[in-house]
């Protein structure tokens, strides 16, 4: 059976993770929800991620303000790790880093036998990409960040909050404006480009956290 993680890297409870879930859950914003939000904007039982067939699938609870995957309105969807979750005003990643990157290791291996199959026909030579391939390695070394610094002052705390606030918002306007097309592995940016944007946004937000809880550990 498959387990669960979901990252909330925008709205009230940025920065939380929520691993090794076990389907089915149901996320709202009362008690009883396997995932409580702070978000008067979720319903109670806003929406379920249930397992069915090997597929985990994401069902709309008839919620009031309705649920979005990667941009788009849905009432039930099959998520796929690195989707984007918009429910209220809570935004969450699906996946752990690890899960993300492998698929778009997968993507990238699709494109590359399309690629070769096209230059086989037509005799032509076949060769990767190393920019393609550079980005797929970072994806794969991303969940090993810095160490936070210890033992800030008061200041320094709040100034490197600041810090992390500035880029997290930056990256913020760019999410907001994006919706991937299921069909087609580029948007405005490379896929590899746009999930690693989305993997340094769910670390920023967990690092803002990590400043304002001196109890709060950075997942691995």
């Amino acid at each position: 059976m498959a387990r669960l993680t979901l990252r909330v890297v925008q709205g009230a409870d940025r920065g939380r993770v929520f691993s090794d879930l076990k389907p089915p859950i149901t996320i709202g914003r009362e008690e009883g929800n396997t995932i409580q939000l702070n978000d008067e904007r979720i319903s109670r039982f806003h929406c379920k991620i249930q397992e069915d067939n090997h597929h985990l699938v994401l069902t709309d609870l008839e919620s009031t303000n309705g649920t979005r995957v990667n941009g788009q309105d849905c009432q039930l969807r099959i998520l796929r790790y690195g989707d984007i979750i918009f429910i209220g005003r809570s935004m969450l990643l699906f996946g752990t880093h690890d899960q993300i990157a492998a698929r778009v290791q997968d993507s990238l291996t699709s494109i590359e036998d399309q690629k070769q199959a096209t230059h086989v026909k037509d005799g032509g030579d076949f060769e990767v990409d190393s920019d393609l391939m550079q980005s797929v390695n970072q994806l794969h070394a991303i969940h090993m960040p810095p160490e936070l610094p210890e033992r800030l002052s008061p200041s320094q705390a709040a100034q490197l909050a600041e810090l992390l606030e500035y880029f997290h918002a930056r990256i913020g306007e760019i999410v907001d404006s994006v919706q991937i097309d299921e069909k087609n592995p580029k948007i405005h940016l490379e896929l590899t480009t746009w999930q690693h944007i989305l993997q340094v946004y769910s670390r920023l937000a967990e690092m803002i956290r990590g400043i304002a809880d001196p109890d709060f550990r950075l997942p691995g």
